[in-house]
């Protein structure tokens, strides 16, 4: 297991599989009320190898004192958030020490850590779990999020809900609304609900703020204002047709003992959703995003808007600015809105002055989530990783622009070796300029073999490390890879999503061409010896790629998209693609255009299909379509599935399956060597 301290880069391990999933994986940030320690929360292997079991640790904000470990657990402890007096609370699904009987089926609980240190107390054990929580920064109150039977009036009545169920071994469910499940879970019987804290004792009652809201809550962020009597969060709409779907800004009163007083709609609009609410220090405004549901002619514009909390009176905060913001911030004094953005393969962190408009870059390389400020407003605290490192607590001045952060002592910093990593760059037939990253192997001998990325999303970039598709692996083993940002990529303005929205295999996979054309032309390329990978959006492109060109030697797609009609039908969030593709039902001809499957007869490449059961989101009957199509028309292909992983590979051991089939896959057909079936397979 990797140390919890700073490694020198010189003396690092070559990353192989064994450390690369032994790394520390730091998450999450929160600064304390005195500004004397930060805290975030570690994962680690457990000691089987089998599991990332996570813990809290201390940071020294002045990069002195070496990181401590504060909270140990078999189950682990995870989102930390301060108290204003100086008390640590955090997720956990440690057992209740009180409880008579363990649990069979653990769920998160609210936990708090002393500010002295020393044992830490249960808050709250709602008995469908936490699932989020907010502290008020001046009165201390707490409002968690927790599912619950709908019809259920308290805890105690949900938890016999829950046994009857149990015990009378029913599982099905009856769903009245659209849509059913998300990602890698079905909604319901439960449903999310706040609760704020009742009074002030050790394990205090909690009141229910917003009863029976049939899902209007899912997956939603809310906050606290200072004083803890306002509580402001995004709400899910219910329209008759789920394309109008729309997030709206509520605000709800709570009196003293905790009870919801006026509900109200604080901001909302035809066709407009606003997430990620935070409530200003002095509790007047509120920050969020906004952004309009696209349309198949036209890119929705995502903007930081203020909003008042009495009038509900809006001003965008950034007018003009071509970046799509994420995770705002408020500094300590209310003067400015700290976020980030995606800009030119990075994630950069912004200040956006409140009085003037004026935003300010504040750093350049890497990317840049969590942020920070210290209680003074003397610093901003962040997480930033590279390709060449994966993140670490940075620090930096809340004003300047374009700096340096200054490196803190942070678990696992420098645990991994330097990578060769460059910016590329090409233009498109059109003239456009196309970027991207090359990871080149530290030690090479002649030309390297070259494997391209593909991202997802299709709204992304590849700005930072990952703990998926990391291609430093792949150049630890000899191969350079392309990490290209074609049309499609956030970053690089709205006219350059333009470019390929709604029409995926037109621009953005010609764009990915040309960049592999150029990075081809290099004397450390092997242009001989190619392949392409791609997971999601990445995936639907490695599938278009495999019915359009033979340049590769081999294609790897992890849940990809295969035929778009039918995608739509059974993804959790289908009428969403609407609003890129047109209405399925009047006029599919976008969908028909630009589906794969309408081009397996021109596939002659050896593909790799990757799928996950539990993906919802890309449904694993795209990958048994694609799978069968391939079987039919001879193509040498193989299949790798996962019964219990979703859209994404998480366990640790079956990311160890994934890059070795994907090794033996690659070296056999991109290098010629003998193919190798990878062990427990």
């Amino acid at each position: 297991m990797a140390a919890m301290t700073d490694i020198p880069a010189d003396t690092a391990p070559e990353l192989d599989l064994d450390n690369y999933l032994a790394l520390p994986r730091v998450a999450g940030l929160d600064v304390s009320p005195d500004g004397r320690q930060l805290v975030t929360s570690v994962g680690q292997l457990d000691p089987d190898g089998t599991a990332y079991v996570t813990a809290l640790w201390a940071i020294d904000p002045e990069g002195h004192a070496p990181p401590r470990r504060v909270t140990r657990s078999a189950k682990g402890e995870s989102d930390p958030r301060f108290a204003p007096d100086g008390s640590v609370l955090f997720t956990s699904a440690r057992p209740d020490p009180e409880a008579k009987d363990a649990d069979d089926d653990p769920v998160a609980r609210l936990w708090r850590l002393p500010a002295a240190g020393g044992e830490a107390a249960l808050v709250a054990d709602p008995p469908g779990g936490v699932v989020g929580f907010a502290v008020a920064r001046e009165d201390g109150r707490v409002v968690l999020g927790a599912n619950i039977h709908p019809d259920a009036d308290s805890w105690k009545d949900d938890t016999e809900r829950g046994k009857a169920r149990k015990d009378r071994k029913v599982t099905a469910q009856l769903f009245e609304t659209y849509p059913v499940r998300f990602w890698d879970r079905w909604y319901g019987p439960r449903e999310r609900q706040l609760f704020a804290q009742a009074d002030a004792s050790e394990r205090p009652a909690f009141h229910a703020l917003t009863p029976r809201v049939a899902f209007a809550l899912e997956e939603q962020e809310f906050d606290l204002a200072p004083d803890g009597a306002t509580l402001v969060t995004s709400w899910w709409t219910s329209p008759t047709d789920p394309r109008d779907r729309v997030l709206e800004l509520v605000a709800v009163a709570i009196d003293h003992q905790g009870r919801p007083g006026e509900r109200r709609v604080l901001a909302a609009g035809d066709r407009l959703r606003y997430a990620s609410p935070k409530v200003a220090p002095d509790g007047t405004a509120v920050v969020a995003l906004r952004a309009p549901l696209a349309t198949p002619d036209g890119v929705p514009d995502l903007t930081l808007v203020l909003v008042d909390l009495a009038s509900g009176e809006q001003r965008d905060l950034l007018e003009g600015f071509d970046r799509w913001p994420q995770a705002p911030v408020w500094s300590p004094d209310g003067s400015a809105v700290f976020f980030t953005a995606d800009e030119d393969g990075c994630t950069r962190p912004y200040r956006v002055d409140i009085a003037t408009g004026d935003v300010t870059r504040l750093a350049t390389e890497g990317a840049y989530t969590d942020l920070t400020p210290a209680p003074d407003g003397s610093a901003l605290y962040a997480l930033r990783s590279h390709w060449a490192y994966p993140p670490a607590v940075v620090a930096l001045d809340p004003a300047a622009a374009d700096q340096e952060p200054r490196p803190l002592l942070s678990p696992g910093a420098g645990a991994t070796p330097p990578a060769r990593v460059e910016r590329v760059e090409t233009s498109a037939g059109d003239g456009v300029r196309v970027p991207g990253w090359l990871v080149l192997p530290e030690h090479q001998d002649g030309p390297a073999p070259l494997v391209v990325f593909i991202h997802g999303g299709p709204l992304g970039s590849w700005s930072g490390w990952s703990w998926r598709w990391n291609p430093q692996l792949l150049a630890a083993r000899g191969y350079a890879v392309l990490l290209p940002d074609p049309a499609l990529s956030t970053g690089y303005g709205l006219g350059y999503i333009q470019r390929g929205w709604g029409r995926w295999g037109a621009e953005p996979y010609t764009d990915i061409l040309a960049l592999v054309d150029a990075v081809e032309a290099r004397a450390d390329i092997d242009a001989e010896r190619t392949a392409a990978m791609g997971g999601s959006f990445g995936g639907y492109m490695a599938n278009w790629v495999a019915g359009h060109t033979d340049r590769f030697d081999a294609i790897v797609t992890h849940a990809s998209l295969w035929n778009l009609e039918a995608f739509h039908g059974a993804t959790d969030l289908g009428p969403w693609w609407e609003n890129e593709f047109g209405d399925r039902y009047t006029d599919p001809s976008r969908y028909q255009e630009w589906s794969p499957h309408r081009h397996v007869d021109s596939i002659r490449t050896p593909m790799l299909v990757i799928h996950g059961e539990k993906d919802y989101r890309v449904p694993v009957s795209e990958g048994l379509t694609l799978w069968t199509d391939l079987a039919r028309h001879g193509v040498d292909a193989k299949y790798l599935h996962f019964p219990d992983e979703n859209h994404w590979v998480l366990k640790p051991e079956h990311t160890r399956v994934w890059y070795e089939t994907v090794y033996a896959f690659l070296d056999h057909h991109v290098r010629g060597e003998k193919w190798e079936r990878p062990d427990l397979l």
